[in-house]
């Protein structure tokens, strides 16, 4: 009996707690007018308000809200988020048990809105030790298809997307650096909206699905990172893609002079595009105009302002697939042909800061094991007598890459803290001896990791990313990145 008792009282105490949640949330309509539906997971707040007139806001306008406390609801959470400004919908994410699933939505109507947001609620204590967590809500409307026949084409490609999937606006196809009657094996398709890329996602992305044949891979396109057009009205180098193999840095210079001679300061080409910088904006803009849709060497060219990026958070974009295609003064994975980059227009070649050189992409290493026989003769040698790409660790990379300079060998400080909610937190700080009296004296990564492996790897990892790419040969940061493209330790990490 007194286990009954006991469990009906719980059981009233929740039916009393959903009964002043909903007249909590009935009591916020009322006050603000806003309309509230939930559908498919998810409970939309207005959207549009009341008394809005005309098309949605733009994209840029939408936050993300993360580590909500799973009991809180619009009625609290609302007030906060109108100290930004006004909200065109908020969208929180629920499970079937009536609780929240710790994430949500918020749109405004306008960007300065949602950047304000960002600046005064991220890390906001929306309890008493809960801190919530506000950054940009990227609303992807382009989906990565790879895995597609090379011969086929635009055209081809719009027309089978459109009758396998609704809402597609464009396809956006790149012809191969070699032969520039066939696409590089992908493509991108950009959907009308976030819930009709969504949608097509959930429909393809099983691996079951085929076009022509063939079993095609799909995901979401990395985004491109937004630049400000205050930054951008200062860019005077511009992104000239499409480009042949062949086609030299000293013939796209004389090229890109023709309509003003002596404007062109320096041209950087990497394999099939380049970077050409100018003495003045006003000429590259023009230039921009005057060259774009431009044969050279047979080949039609695309030019586009390149877009730049902040050194210092380089490696931070890098590693959350944030990297703009066509950013000069940054490290890109280096792909082959057949391999499918996810961010749109990404240069599948090497980092733009190797001076043009190209490097051969080098054979992997099969990960199995082969029986040992007895008698078998063995050969002692040295791990730096093998090939880089024997190595499955950036711990090794960096050491084999400082033996290969003569330097002496790299040298790991550790450090700890201890998390919110008692875990050790870790994190190494790499010092290189031979370089140590130079601008960067150590490298530390910011992220903390809980296993000693794991922070060991990412110091590394940041290591590598770091080091003065004058002194890192084009086979090398191929290697490298190479290898962080398929080995990333930051999701383990803090």
């Amino acid at each position: 009996m007194n286990e009954e008792n006991i469990d009906g009282t719980n059981g009233c105490s929740k039916v009393r707690t959903g009964i002043q949640n909903e007249a909590a949330l009935l009591a916020l309509m009322e006050k603000t007018g806003y309309n509230m539906v939930q559908e498919n997971g998810q409970r939309k707040f207005g959207g549009p308000p009341p008394g809005w007139e005309g098309p949605p806001p733009p994209r840029g306008c939408e936050v993300f809200v993360g580590k909500i406390p799973r009991d809180m609801y619009e009625d609290e959470l609302v007030p906060v988020f109108e100290r930004a400004g006004k909200i065109y919908e908020f969208r929180l994410m629920m499970e079937f048990s009536g609780e929240n699933r710790g994430y949500a939505f918020v749109m405004y109507t306008t960007k300065e809105e949602a950047q304000l947001a960002i600046r005064i609620l991220n890390n906001y204590e929306i309890r008493p030790g809960k801190f919530i967590g506000v950054c940009v809500s990227l609303d992807n409307c382009r989906l990565f298809i790879g895995a597609i026949p090379k011969e086929k084409k635009k055209e081809e490609i719009l027309d089978e997307m459109k009758k396998v999937t609704e809402g597609v606006v464009d396809v956006i196809v790149y012809p191969s650096a070699t032969d520039k009657t066939k696409n590089r094996g992908f493509a991108f398709v950009e959907y009308e909206s976030h819930r009709a890329a969504a949608m097509a996602r959930r429909k393809l992305i099983p691996g079951t699905f085929q076009l022509w044949g063939h079993t095609i891979q799909v995901d979401w396109a990395d985004p491109e990172k937004e630049v400000d057009e205050e930054t951008m009205q200062r860019v005077k180098v511009l992104y000239v893609r499409n480009l042949m193999i062949s086609t030299t840095e000293e013939t796209i210079k004389a090229e890109f002079n023709k309509f003003k001679p002596g404007a062109v300061e320096r041209v950087k080409k990497l394999r099939d595009y380049a970077f050409v910088h100018f003495f003045n904006r006003e000429d590259a803009v023009a230039a921009m105009s005057v060259m774009n849709g431009k044969c050279i060497d047979g080949a039609s060219i695309e030019v586009t302002l390149a877009k730049p990026v902040n050194k210092e958070n380089t490696w931070r974009q890098h590693l959350n697939g944030q990297i703009s295609p066509n950013s000069e003064n940054l490290i890109v994975f280096a792909n082959k042909e057949e391999s499918h980059p996810k961010t749109l227009g990404k240069p599948p070649t090497l980092p733009a800061r190797l001076n043009g050189q190209h490097s051969p992409s080098p054979p992997e290493i099969e990960r199995c094991t082969y029986p040992f026989f007895p008698g078998t003769k063995l050969t002692p040698i040295s791990m730096y007598s093998l090939k880089s790409n024997h190595f499955n660790s950036a711990v090794m990379h960096l050491d084999y890459y400082c033996n290969k300079n003569n330097w002496a060998p790299p040298e790991y400080y550790l450090y700890s803290t201890t998390s919110q909610d008692g875990k050790v937190l870790l994190v190494y700080k790499i010092v290189i001896p031979a370089i140590a009296n130079g601008s960067q004296s150590y490298f530390m990564p910011d992220k903390l990791c809980t296993t000693l492996e794991d922070a060991k790897e990412l110091a590394a990892q940041f290591t590598l990313l770091h080091l003065d790419t004058a002194l890192c040969s084009p086979i090398w940061k191929f290697i490298i990145i190479t290898h962080l493209k398929t080995k990333s330790i930051t999701k383990r990490c803090l």
